[in-house]
């Protein structure tokens, strides 16, 4: 596939014929029996991911056979209606699903003396590699990673390689680098290129991947309104075209505040987030931008659990988000968190470490639940009746004299009280 970076000529994005036509001009002359896509999942909807792959169906399925493979990571499977909403006419049942507790290869280890540099000091061990075993699979042509490039709290800036060894990677991959993360801080990462995660993530690919067939296809959107604006589609496997992505998402994706909120309402839509696990992007998202003894009121209303595993969720409910050193201390002594480092990476992720308050507003997972994980509550109900998402403007709201910050989305950026 050729080499490509496409930009939006104005604010209303690329037209589904602007993606047709390059994506049609890049696949010329290739010789293809058998081809991987590796999408998202309805947890990127907003990624444009799904016109993407739509369009790559209709060019390909013709001419030669096409399997899809959203790329999971710990999440669910794609529901059946998940799947029609996002990626239809592909056929439901044309979906892989991705397991990875069972369905990897380990095919080598990043050293630990390249782990330590990378990570001033922070880590000091090998991270293996391990990924799907259809990756490997000789009889692909060409395998397509399509996805957004948008701030991320592990890697600094998602996609590229990250939906291989998170996406469709193994625990081992996926323990060790939230864990990097986690250690090196979210702050230090977040809306960067250049992290020890995305360094650990090249070093893979560099050393274990060059004989697989991938080229990657990356999007940078937003979503006034909601509907989804593809600004610029960059295809290829040279990490020009990544960082060419990284500076677009830069100017789309982050937003600088002004002054830090005493107050932020955040808005989870029941479509898109149901559990704290992916829901924690309100806090991660928002933490740059929150003022000390500020409060986070995340208005959750499908959220109905904690983990996207059932074994993850029983972790979150044991430990709760107790703040990152209380954490890193647990992960230590206790077998079960040190065992499931992705899950310790999280609670430290949606914890504020004591600077602000979280306030939980939801209609499936009671006061109780809520309290018992950390987190304040406040009934859905009455918290939309104070602060009533149908009628707040995206940032500053002027309520009475009480200035209120509304995000409708948080996957879609973040947010900061300074610049990066």
């Amino acid at each position: 596939m050729q080499s490509f970076s496409l930009y939006a000529r104005d604010s209303a994005g690329l037209s589904d014929a602007e993606l047709r036509a390059a994506l049609a001009q890049s696949l010329e002359g290739r010789d293809l029996r058998r081809v991987l896509l590796l999408p998202p999942d309805h947890t990127r909807l907003h990624s444009g991911a799904g016109r993407i792959a739509r369009i790559l169906w209709e060019l390909l399925s013709s001419r030669c056979e096409v399997d899809v493979m959203p790329a999971l990571g710990t999440h669910v499977a794609m529901t059946e209606a998940e799947w029609r909403e996002m990626y239809a006419p592909i056929p439901y049942e044309k979906m892989i699903v991705h397991n990875w507790r069972a369905d990897v290869e380990r095919i080598g280890e990043v050293p630990a003396a390249f782990v330590r540099e990378v990570s001033e000091g922070w880590m000091d061990e090998p991270v293996a590699v391990e990924v799907n075993r259809r990756l490997l699979d000789p009889g692909y042509d060409l395998i397509l990673s399509i996805g957004q490039v948008v701030p991320h709290e592990v890697v600094g800036m998602a996609n590229q390689t990250k939906n291989l060894f998170v996406g469709c990677g193994g625990a081992a991959m996926i323990n060790a680098s939230h864990m990097l993360g986690a250690r090196y801080g979210l702050e230090r990462i977040m809306g960067r290129d250049r992290t020890p995660v995305r360094a650990v993530f090249d070093y893979a690919e560099a050393h274990f991947l060059q004989g697989v067939p991938v080229v990657y296809l990356l999007t940078v959107t937003t979503a006034p309104g909601g509907d989804v604006c593809i600004h610029g589609l960059f295809a290829g496997r040279e990490r020009a075209r990544f960082e060419e992505a990284v500076r677009l998402s830069q100017e789309k994706n982050v937003f600088y505040v002004g002054r830090p909120l005493t107050r932020a309402v955040v808005w989870l839509d029941p479509d898109e987030f149901k559990s704290t696990w992916l829901g924690n992007k309100a806090v991660y998202r928002t933490r740059m931008a929150m003022a000390d003894g500020g409060e986070l009121l995340i208005l959750a209303p499908g959220v109905e659990r904690f983990g996207e595993d059932p074994a993850i969720d029983a972790l979150i409910r044991r430990y709760g988000y107790r703040g990152r050193e209380t954490i890193l201390a647990q992960a230590r002594e206790r077998s079960d968190l040190r065992e499931n480092l992705s899950a310790a990476a999280h609670l430290i992720h949606g914890s504020s470490d004591g600077r602000f308050r979280i306030t939980y507003c939801t209609r499936r997972l009671s006061a109780d639940e809520v309290r018992g994980v950390g987190y304040d509550w406040i009934s859905f109900d009455e918290a939309v009746r104070r602060f009533d998402p149908a009628r707040l403007q995206p940032g500053w709201n002027d309520l009475s004299d009480d200035p209120v910050y509304f995000i409708p989305n948080p996957a879609l950026g973040l947010w900061s009280a300074r610049k990066l």
